[in-house]
Order: structure tokens, then C-alpha cells, then sequence
């Protein structure tokens, strides 16, 4: 399950972390949840907590903006089980075209955003080793190498 950031503490807490991936259009930005203020924990849940920051400046109209929040958090409820247990702060950081995207709540815009998120959190998703498969060409073990 993924937690969202409400507090201005938890945003600044994440902003002053490190950013750790960014695609075209969006930043990704992380801390630990050890983190504190007042002597109280930030993040009392050990969980996948996130954030969205989508300035105006950036997605001039709302319908924009609230599209692109609700991709966010559904690419990250989808991605939930592969991310690392940490507080994360998605930042838009440029704008998408508005004469490449006319209408806010199309489908090629929905799609742009969903494919660069994918991207976005895969880049910060931990790397799960891949099996060792023995090689079609391996050398033969020295006790087979008699019987062939």
C-alpha cells in the first residue's frame, strides 16, 4: 500500500533528500523514514509513502494537473510491491506541450505521462537478480570430458 505525504514537514523533509532519478518532464526525490521533526516521526508507517508536487507554473490548468496526480499515484499503486520502503516526492518540471497535448485529459497525454512514470519509478526500484542459467555453452566438467 502506498501512503501519501500530507504534512509540509514530510514535503520538505523529501525535498531536502536526494534526488535520485528524473525523466524529461518529471523529478524523483527520496529520503529514509527515520527521519524526524520535533523529536516525532515523520513517517510513523513503514511503507511507501508519496508526494506530488505539480506547480501551476508547469500545468496551467487544473483538469491538467489533476490527470496528471491521478496517473502518479496510480502508477505508484501499481509499482507498490517493487518500490523501496521510503518517502518520495514526484515533481513535475516542465511543462507537457499544450500544442503536442491540446485537450488535459487525453489519451496520448495519459499515456506520455503513464510511460515516462513507469520509467521514472523503475529507476529506483531495488534490481532483483536475475537466476543463474547454466550458459548452452559451458565448458564440461572434467569428468565428462572423457565420456564424450
Amino acid at each position: 500500500m502506498v501512503q501519501r505525504l500530507k504534512s509540509r514537514q514530510q514535503f520538505q523533509a523529501v525535498m531536502a533528500g536526494a534526488l535520485v532519478a528524473k525523466t524529461p518532464h518529471f523529478a524523483l526525490h527520496r529520503v529514509a523514514l527515520d527521519a524526524a521533526h520535533e523529536g516525532r516521526a515523520l513517517f510513523p508507517v513503514t511503507d511507501v509513502w508519496l508526494g506530488v508536487l505539480l506547480p501551476k507554473r508547469w500545468a496551467r490548468r487544473a483538469v491538467t494537473r489533476n490527470a496528471i496526480r491521478r496517473q502518479i499515484y496510480e502508477a505508484a499503486r501499481e509499482k507498490a510491491p517493487q518500490l523501496p520502503q521510503a518517502a518520495l516526492v514526484v515533481r513535475l518540471r516542465t511543462e507537457f506541450s499544450r500544442k503536442q497535448f491540446v485537450s488535459a485529459t487525453s489519451d496520448a497525454l495519459k499515456r506520455a505521462v503513464r510511460a515516462e512514470l513507469n520509467h521514472l519509478l523503475d529507476r529506483v526500484a531495488p534490481k532483483v537478480p536475475v537466476a543463474q542459467v547454466p550458459s548452452p555453452c559451458a565448458p564440461i566438467s572434467p569428468e565428462r570430458s572423457h565420456a564424450v
